[in-house]
């Protein structure tokens, strides 16, 4: 049997937490994308559901990057979305669309994956001791695939965007918030409890009201096109050489296996090619 991935702990009909579980790192394989599909419908179709929050049970990571011990066929598939997408493109789509409120709680690594579903949710909280957040792929010569280069610079602006992007480096919640990234980085001890009060308030309140202030406020989301497009980079970027010699190198280091390169992969991206 397929294990359960993504848990959904429902505190309400109006509020649920998604937790995200895929010991040891939180990495993000064909399954987890096929579980998150699931997961985008059910919210979709619930007419009670007025909020979602993201968290994470593996300590040190919210959601990582993808599986790159998964076979690549296995991932590209997977029947696109509703959208058109791709079908992680297509949920990450969806969500910001979705009429509920999303919000991402952060604690621990959001690398590449967890960088994207933070960006597509309608909030973003973060630990300010615990957390990490990047887009890493540009490091090991590859394109990012869910739609970071859209939407970074619509909440950062795009100098900031390129740093993220282009550096490839890992940012702090404290760096993280004042950029922007997220809304807010508290103090680990007030975090769940922050997110918990926020995400109870908002179930109370009416349905349509949220949904209609969602729609008129997305009218700033970038197109499904750009990320479609970004979507066609990531895999043609895979095809090539350097981005096949990139991550080989990280392997040899230790990447995909819990240790030092997955809990500093900025520091180490920058060693790579010395």
């Amino acid at each position: 049997m397929t294990a359960r991935q993504l848990h959904i702990t429902r505190h309400s009909p109006a509020y649920w937490r998604v937790t995200i579980d895929n010991p040891p790192l939180n990495v993000m394989g064909p399954e987890t994308v096929r579980q998150f599909q699931s997961l985008i419908a059910a919210i979709e179709a619930d007419s009670d559901l007025r909020v979602v929050v993201f968290d994470s049970a593996v300590d040190g990571f919210f959601l990582n990057h993808s599986d790159f011990n998964a076979p690549l066929e296995d991932l590209t598939r997977i029947p696109p979305g509703p959208t058109g997408l791709a079908a992680w493109p297509d949920f990450l789509a969806r969500l910001p669309r979705a009429p509920v409120a999303s919000i991402a709680l952060i604690r621990g690594r959001a690398t590449g994956n967890g960088s994207e579903i933070a960006l597509a949710c309608d909030m973003a909280f973060a630990s300010l001791e615990k957390t990490i957040i990047s887009q890493w792929e540009v490091g090991v010569g590859m394109v990012a695939g869910g739609g970071p280069m859209a939407r970074l610079p619509h909440l950062i602006g795009r100098n900031r965007a390129l740093e993220v992007l282009l550096g490839s480096e890992d940012f702090s919640g404290e760096q993280a918030q004042a950029y922007g990234y997220v809304n807010r980085a508290l103090p680990d001890a007030e975090l769940d409890g922050f997110v918990e009060a926020l995400a109870t308030r908002i179930a109370r309140f009416d349905k349509w009201a949220i949904a209609q202030t969602k729609r008129l406020v997305n009218t700033s989301l970038a197109p499904d096109v750009e990320l479609g497009a970004g979507w066609d980079a990531c895999i043609a970027s895979l095809g090539r050489a350097a981005a096949q010699d990139g991550i080989a190198a990280l392997t040899a280091r230790g990447f995909q296996k819990p240790g030092d390169v997955e809990d500093h992969l900025g520091r180490h991206l920058g060693q790579l090619y010395d």
